[in-house]
């Protein structure tokens, strides 16, 4: 049978051990071990490897030695407790083997749990899962995570108390960044929040959050957009030692100050613009963004928007012989002073 993606979260959270197995596959090989990890913990419970009721084994192993499974399956346990026998990495290939121990099973026996790869609808082990009576097939697919998949990570990590704007920045940055990074992280936020008995907070947040690669570049767009003309050149030199090239930090540089932009020319003013942001900012981001379209206006960020223009066609013709990133450094500190200017 096919789980659809909502039963599929709602199934891993409270697995029916009388089920004969479970396949999960899915392009992304981290999303697919965190479902499968998920699930195991579910049905299995604490000390279950210790205790011997999960049996591990790679799909290749199956090719070689097709009993391999099935040995596993009927096995009996010195414990009590649901058991589960687990095939990772497996293809069509192992799928004899894979789907002969599921005719075979008997209540009693250990739980099939299989992951795969993108598998094509004609797969035969696909196919098998999806047309047995008593297993299930479950496709893990690219989609932004659900609310309440990012509520169990909370909650598994002991973060319950959550305020909506805490949420919305968490939901953004699980859009953004991979499942294992985000996993990390809430494990991370949750050790930052140890004996801490207050709602979760952005600054909380923003503490544990990942830095961006783009994090020296930010710092240098905050320099210009504030008027802190002396601290360019330092962080220019930090740029140039990571390897950035002009045209990447003038389209950085393009791209922060349309968004002041926006900001300023809202309709209803730099409050309503920076509202109507996607995606949105928050915590003190939002704060300096708010800040910077104030003291800039509208008018001269045309002004700035225009001379980024012009700079950006500068080091792409082909005529240009002056050192790129000393032209965009020249470009910066002008831009500065523009924003200093009264």
């Amino acid at each position: 049978m096919k789980l659809s993606p909502r039963d599929a979260e709602a199934y891993c959270a409270k697995p029916d051990p009388a089920k004969t197995g479970l396949l999960i596959y899915g392009a992304d090989a981290m999303r697919v071990a965190l479902k499968r990890q998920q699930m195991l913990a579910a049905l299995l419970g604490p000390g279950a490897e210790e205790e011997m009721r999960l049996s591990r084994m790679a799909g290749g192993e199956l090719r070689k030695d097709p009993a391999l499974l099935l040995d596993a399956v009927k096995a009996v346990g010195f414990f009590p407790g649901a058991r589960a026998v687990f095939v990772e990495e497996a293809n069509d290939t192992a799928a004899p083997a894979i789907l002969a121990a599921l005719e075979d099973w008997q209540p009693g026996d250990a739980q099939i749990v299989v992951t795969a790869g993108q598998l094509k609808a004609t797969s035969k082990l696909r196919k098998g899962f999806e047309g047995h009576s008593n297993a299930y097939a479950m496709g893990i697919y690219d989609d932004p995570p659900s609310r309440a998949e990012i509520e169990r990570i909370l909650g598994e990590a002991g973060i319950r108390e959550v305020p909506s704007d805490s949420m919305s920045a968490l939901t953004d940055i699980a859009n953004d960044i991979g499942p294992g990074d985000f996993s990390r992280m809430v494990e991370k936020l949750s050790l930052y929040k140890h004996g801490d008995s207050a709602p979760l907070s952005l600054e909380d947040i923003q503490a544990v959050a990942p830095q961006s690669t783009e994090a020296a570049l930010d710092d240098v767009l905050n320099v210009v957009a504030e008027g802190r003309t002396p601290e360019i050149g330092p962080l220019m030199g930090r740029l140039q030692a990571q390897g950035t090239n002009a045209v990447t930090l003038c389209i950085g540089a393009t791209r922060h100050f349309r968004t002041l932009y926006s900001v300023a020319a809202a309709p209803g003013g730099p409050a309503q613009g920076i509202g109507s942001l996607r995606p949105p900012l928050y915590g003190k981001r939002r704060d300096r963004v708010l800040r910077q379209a104030q003291n800039w206006g509208a008018e001269r960020l045309q002004k700035a928007l225009t001379l980024l223009t012009d700079t950006d066609l500068q080091l792409r013709s082909a005529g240009q012989t002056a050192p790129a990133l000393a032209l965009m450094e020249r470009a910066l500190i002008r831009l500065s002073m523009l924003g200093r200017a009264r």
